[in-house]
Parts: structure tokens; C-alpha cells; sequence
């Protein structure tokens, strides 16, 4: 009975249209595929969509923003190459800090920066732990450098196994140096990132001032 009210509609349309029967059939067939194809996309995307909108979640506040800064600075500064993204993240989580803030200041160690700010953190460390001489040093991070390069981006156990192979003669001072600059350059920068924050608030809020009064004039 439904099917015959279905062939009932569509020869009272061929009259309106011109278009047969069986044409209006088949598109009718053809859209209703169209139109079910993306609730089967649907479920397979949104898993994953909600899982980016997690990772990526902004912490709005300005202490959670300046916060992030800091973590991230004082993380780059630490000898732990090959996790510090994963670190990052988790300690952001945890503390409730912002984390895309604390991923992008993590970057101060890369591939070019990471010998010299290793190299000084271990000169820090050498005033209270003696090691080897700093020039020295220096070569060795330049020729770690150049090995981490060769990595590939997720071979995380290698590219932390290259910095532990140092030896506690130049990792017992490297620690200590790195401890002792991350937390002052954490420090620094929360420090500004905090004033910085609040000085745009208030400007923000004096300009809503200004449009709220020009409004009402």
C-alpha cells in the first residue's frame, strides 16, 4: 500500500514536470543515498573531533595562560629531550595550566638552541658541582645535536638515551644548571606574561567603556 502511494505521487508529479515515473523514482533513490552517506561520516569523525577539542582546550584566565608560559619555559630549559612535548602536556593538565601556551614556549630547545642553552645551564651547574671544561662541553652538545637531527621525531627513548649517556660527570652539573635557570627564566616569564595579559584586559575593558558611553550619547 505504500508503495502504491509512492507510484501514486509520482504520476500526479510527471503531470506538473514532464519527467517519468521511474526517472523520479531513481532520483529519489539517488538523493536518499546522498543524504545518509554523512551520518555514517559522522560517527567515525567525531571520536577524534571531540579528542582535539580536549588536547587543544584553551584555560582562559590569565594565570592559567602566564602559568602554561612558565611551565613550558622551565620544561624547554630541562635535559629532556625526546618527552618534553608529552611532560608539557601532562603537568598543564594537571595543573590546570593553558596548554597550547605551554607547547609553543617548550620550543625554546630545538635543534639549533639546544647546545647553547645546555652549554650554559652546565656552566651555572659547574659553580656548584665541577665537570669537565665548558668548551668541551660545548662540543659534545654540538655533536648530540647533530645525532638528534638523524632521529626520527618519534624515537623518544633514543633521543633521551643520547643525553643520559653523557655520564654523571657533565649530567650531575647539566642538572643542577638547568634547575637552577628554569625555574628564574619561569619565573621571568610569568612575570610578564602576566603583566602583559592584564594590560591588555584593561585596555580592552576601557575601550568597552568608551563604545558603551558613545553608544548611549
Amino acid at each position: 500500500m505504500l508503495f502504491f502511494n509512492d507510484r501514486y505521487k509520482f504520476f500526479s508529479t510527471d503531470r506538473q514536470t514532464g519527467r517519468s515515473p521511474d526517472k523520479i523514482f531513481q532520483m529519489t533513490i539517488k538523493s536518499n543515498k546522498l543524504v545518509s552517506t554523512p551520518k555514517k561520516r559522522k560517527r567515525i569523525v567525531i571520536p577524534f573531533r571531540s579528542a582535539i577539542k580536549w588536547l587543544v582546550r584553551l584555560r582562559r584566565s590569565p594565570q592559567a595562560i602566564a602559568g602554561g608560559f612558565a611551565l613550558g619555559t622551565f620544561i624547554a630549559f630541562t635535559p629532556t629531550i625526546g618527552f618534553q612535548i608529552a611532560l608539557v602536556l601532562f603537568l598543564a593538565t594537571f595543573l590546570n595550566f593553558n596548554r597550547p601556551a605551554a607547547i609553543s614556549s617548550v620550543w625554546i630547545t630545538n635543534a639549533a638552541t639546544m647546545a647553547p642553552v645546555y652549554t650554559f645551564n652546565y656552566w651555572v651547574g659547574s659553580f656548584i658541582w665541577a665537570g669537565p671544561d665548558v668548551s668541551e662541553v660545548y662540543q659534545t652538545f654540538a655533536a648530540i645535536t647533530l645525532q638528534l637531527l638523524k632521529m626520527d621525531f618519534w624515537q623518544i627513548q633514543r633521543q633521551f638515551r643520547t643525553v643520559l649517556d653523557l655520564g654523571s660527570d657533565i649530567l650531575v652539573p647539566l642538572v643542577i644548571g638547568s634547575l637552577i635557570v628554569g625555574i628564574c627564566a619561569a619565573v621571568f616569564v610569568y612575570l610578564l606574561a602576566i603583566s602583559l595579559l592584564y594590560m591588555l584586559l584593561s585596555a580592552r575593558a576601557k575601550k568597552h567603556r568608551l563604545d558603551d558611553r558613545t553608544w548611549k550619547h
